[in-house]
Order: structure tokens, then sequence, then C-alpha cells
């Protein structure tokens, strides 16, 4: 099994619309080859962790840095791993506005990320949702 973590940018702004159909469309097609993550886009940029069977998650990354909408992947993470931190997710996102309305993104991603028991993984959530929040 293995865990994937990439950040990309969107050539044009992504409308909400846009993204509900992203996400629709990925959680379908996570689910039927066993992926799961979580995304959190902040403007342009979208922070995502996908983790699963190896040959899976590999082609799924593949899929998305094919994708026209999108330039300057670069991964930021990319090991084995026994267990997974997203199990109940085929594809967990956080928008880049707050879950309750009241605080911030970075308040709600580190609520989100809390209980990720590697703090490198939870770091680089954190960090994204504190500098997109800054933005």
């Amino acid at each position: 099994m293995r865990r994937l973590l990439y950040i990309s940018t969107s050539r044009t702004p992504i409308l909400p619309e846009q993204l509900d159909r992203i996400l629709r469309v990925s959680r379908a097609n996570n689910a039927a080859v066993g992926v799961t993550g979580l995304l959190v886009v902040g403007g342009r940029r979208f922070l995502q962790a996908l983790e699963g069977p190896d040959d899976a998650v590999r082609a799924t990354y593949e899929r998305i840095r094919a994708d026209p909408r999108h330039f300057a992947a670069v991964i930021l993470a990319d090991q084995a791993i026994t267990e997974r931190t997203f199990s109940a997710w085929s594809m967990g996102y956080q928008p880049g506005a707050p879950l309750t309305g009241e605080g911030k993104i970075a308040d709600d991603v580190a609520a989100l990320v809390a209980p990720i028991a590697d703090s490198t993984l939870r770091g680089y959530f954190s960090g994204f949702a504190q500098t997109q929040a800054a933005a």
C-alpha cells in the first residue's frame, strides 16, 4: 500500500460547480480502485493525499498530472504505508472557506487533520491551510 502527497495549481480559477463535478467523478473513480485520500483546495492550489494499492495510487496521480487543467504538480511525499490514514474517505474534501462559517480555513483544516498520527503529513495540510488563510 502507498501514500502519495502532491500539490498542484489550476490553470484557471475553479468554479464551485466544476469542483463539485471533479469531486463526484474522483470519488467514484477512487472507490472503484480502492484509493482513499484528502483534498484541500485554496484558491487555485490543490493539496491532496492519495492512498491505497501502489498501482492504483500511481495511476490516479498520473491521471491527475496529465489533466490539462493542472500544472506544476509536485510530489511532496511518496511512501509505502501499512495502514491508511484516510480509510473512511474515497476523497475527503476541505473547501477554501470555513466549515463552520465562524473560523478560518486554517482552524478547520487543523481540526480535520488533528487525529493524523504522522506529524509530517499533518504539518503539510496545516501549513498549506495557514498559507491559504494568509492569502
